[in-house]
């Protein structure tokens, strides 16, 4: 029996320590990385009081929502977009490679006017239900419009007063085409003819259906973030998260002896179940969120401290070392919860009232925890427990315990 424990005890050691040697890398790597790791781009937005439209709540709540729809429909990995202030709008386009087509689609106005030759608007971009790129029979690059139904009569009846002259299609007050007219159109489309290739009419196309924005809204401030600035981040990250791995290993060992292995075999663990997580979550990694990674591991080997301190103090009391296992479990697990908790709740405030890279720092932090909870208290328990009750190990001191002072020894059966 006992050394069925101990197989099984070489079974879960070797199972992790293969799994992460296998799984690490590629899921560390796999998991999306924010604007300070890989690159991209930082644009910040003012609103601006107009006459015919001032700034207020609900007029910055439109222009995040429209932006929102704007920079996801452009297909960029993971963009941050939210509101600074009361006017103010920051957005993140992590690896994006032309940040100036990408300005040019978020900052557009995006005003859709249809004009007679008398210059009366006519209809305009809210009688749109929708816009698509497309490529006709000789290879034009245009937008078509499909209009909802009261757009449809009001398109109907601009085309049928205006037979034989000229409409106007104009975006933020510029023309983007003028067709002439040759008779009433009334199937509720049109096409805007005129772009110079498919991402271009791509790009229209995203501007008409997010809508135009409720107020004027500048470009104040565009930052470039290189790719190998980016990079330097990623590289100064690994290092900073090897070197702290590495240290907390050894410390373990040096420190705790056997008990210190089975830590760190449990560490290994928490490392793989919190990358797993984070990539089932689809989150996006930033440095303040690797630096709550780090802070976690460190609150993940704590909990394996304060184990073994207590299965320490129990066993100069003089129980046997599986008592002084199990009653070590037993008298940290309060401390345990309790610091965790109150971590987890820090987090939680964190990330309700914080914004952008707090939040993912207020993540990875509070998700370490409760995975540190776990592998301290059920993954570290169990292996410990299966090594103590296999009997091959009966020093006190390879398995972390200092010797009684009286130098007397009790036999390990409880």
């Amino acid at each position: 029996m006992r050394k069925q424990e101990f197989l099984k005890l070489i079974v879960c050691v070797a199972a992790i320590v293969g799994l992460f040697c296998a799984f690490v890398s590629p899921l560390a790597y796999s998991i999306r990385q924010g604007l300070d790791l890989q690159g991209g781009t930082h644009v910040v937005l003012e609103a601006e009081d107009t006459p015919e439209a001032p700034v207020n709540h609900d007029a910055m709540e439109r222009v995040l929502h429209i932006m929102e729809k704007r920079v996801n429909e452009l297909g960029l990995t993971e963009p941050m977009i939210q509101r600074q202030g009361e006017r103010r709008i920051i957005i993140e386009l992590p690896g994006i490679k032309d940040p100036d087509k990408a300005i040019a689609v978020i900052g557009k106005t995006a005003m859709l006017e249809f004009k007679d030759e008398e210059g009366n608007t006519v209809l305009t971009g809210t009688d749109l239900k929708d816009a698509k790129e497309q490529t006709d029979q000789q290879n034009q690059h245009l937008v078509s419009l499909d209009f909802s139904d009261e757009g449809g009569k009001k398109f109907a009846e601009l085309t049928t007063k205006n037979v034989g002259r000229r409409i106007a299609i104009l975006l933020d007050g510029e023309v983007l085409t003028a067709p002439n007219v040759k008779e009433p159109i009334t199937g509720g489309k049109a096409v805007i003819t005129g772009q110079r290739s498919l991402e271009e009419a791509h790009n229209l196309a995203i501007l008409l259906r997010s809508g135009a924005l409720p107020v004027k809204v500048n470009i104040i401030e565009t930052r470039t973030v290189g790719p190998t600035l980016g990079q330097d981040s990623k590289d100064k990250s690994e290092f900073a998260f090897t070197i702290g791995i590495g240290a907390v290993l050894v410390f373990m060992l040096l420190f705790y002896r056997l008990s210190g292995l089975i830590a760190d075999i449990s560490l290994m663990a928490y490392v793989l179940l919190l990358l797993a997580a984070l990539k089932f979550l689809d989150a996006t990694l930033t440095l303040p969120g690797v630096a709550g990674i780090i802070l976690s591991v460190g609150m993940a080997v704590d909990a394996n401290v304060l184990i073994f301190e207590h299965f320490k103090e129990e066993y100069k009391k003089g129980s046997t070392l599986r008592m002084s296992m199990n009653n070590g479990f037993k008298r940290a697990f309060t401390t345990i919860f309790d610091s965790n908790l109150t971590t987890i709740i820090a987090a939680m405030v964190l990330f309700a009232f914080g914004t952008g890279s707090i939040r993912g720092f207020a993540i990875t932090l509070g998700l370490g925890v409760v995975l540190s909870m776990f592998t301290a208290i059920t993954l570290s328990n169990f292996m410990l427990k299966m090594l103590v009750g296999s009997n091959v190990v009966t020093s006190p001191f390879l398995l972390g315990a200092q010797a009684r002072e009286n130098g007397t020894e009790v036999n390990n059966r409880a």
